[in-house]
């Protein structure tokens, strides 16, 4: 398959703009290889669009470093000393590492299902971007919002971690299913997106990792994937600092509108094309 730089760029600021926020990227994804009039199904588009989630990470990254050093720090101060494993810092960097394992597996064990044209479908998309709208809505009439950083437990990030899973369903939305596992457990919105940024870096380091191969060998060309990677890294920075800012005062569901909006255009559209 060739894909052009153009291309390329056009799904790399689709990607940057849409990883972090709660209306699924995977979804912008598909309707915009569409629109741009590549196969969705494609193999090598399916590896591309992961590979470029790179550049979102190198964003979460820098955006987080302190963050970041501080979780590694306490993770293995904890494991060398009995009293820092009863510290909130090590709890949380544990929790964190606990999260991202179900991904890991549900991610592995589906892998082709993941991939398969039945997920990849616009169908799937217009769906998914409907009914999680009504988990968002519920999950914020559900908020008490009264425990912060330091109250997250293993058992917190281990539920958000399982909640990351559904979000492997394209128009579901990782951020928005996270999000709302964490409203739904208690914690604050701010502190549910900064574990949501967390737990993104091992999921999405992974799926960029294991589709790297699969775009080079299908002849996506390495010029592609660097300026999608690079476009991707450049407006996912601006995101992360959006969605922070939008989120200490704002509830999720102001999203939904979006998305509902968005599910039915692409379902009617749908329709329309099948008569």
């Amino acid at each position: 398959m060739s894909l052009g730089i153009v291309d390329a760029a056009v799904l790399g600021v689709v990607e940057g703009l849409t990883e972090f926020l709660p209306v699924s990227s995977t979804g912008h994804l598909t309707i915009a290889e569409g629109l741009l009039g590549l196969d969705v199904d494609d193999p090598a588009v399916t590896a591309f669009t992961a590979v470029i989630q790179s550049g979102a990470i190198l964003a979460v990254l820098l955006y987080f470093a302190k963050d970041i050093v501080r979780l590694v720090t306490d993770l293995f101060g904890g494991l060398a000393s009995a009293q820092r494993r009863t510290e909130p810092g090590f709890r949380l960097a544990l929790g964190v590492l606990v999260g991202s394992i179900p991904i890991g597996i549900v991610g592995l064990g589906l892998r082709d299902v993941i991939k398969g044209p039945a997920l990849r479908s616009l169908v799937t998309v217009g769906l998914a971007l409907l009914l999680w709208s009504a988990v968002m809505v519920l999950a914020e009439r559900r908020a008490t919002q009264a425990r912060g950083e330091g109250d997250v437990t293993v058992r917190d990030t281990l539920l958000i971690g399982l909640a990351q899973c559904i979000a492997l369903v394209p128009g579901v939305s990782r951020s928005g299913a996270t999000i709302s596992a964490g409203l739904l457990l208690g914690l604050d919105r701010v502190t549910a997106t900064r574990l949501s940024f967390f737990l993104s870096v091992p999921a999405l380091t992974a799926a960029g990792l294991l589709e790297l191969k699969d775009a080079l060998g299908e002849g996506v060309g390495v010029v592609p994937v660097l300026v999608g990677s690079a476009v991707s890294f450049v407006v996912a920075l601006a995101s992360i600092a959006f969605l922070l800012r939008f989120v200490a005062g704002h509830p999720i569901t102001a999203f939904v509108p979006y998305r509902v909006a968005l599910g039915v255009v692409v379902l009617a559209v749908l329709g329309v094309q099948a008569l």
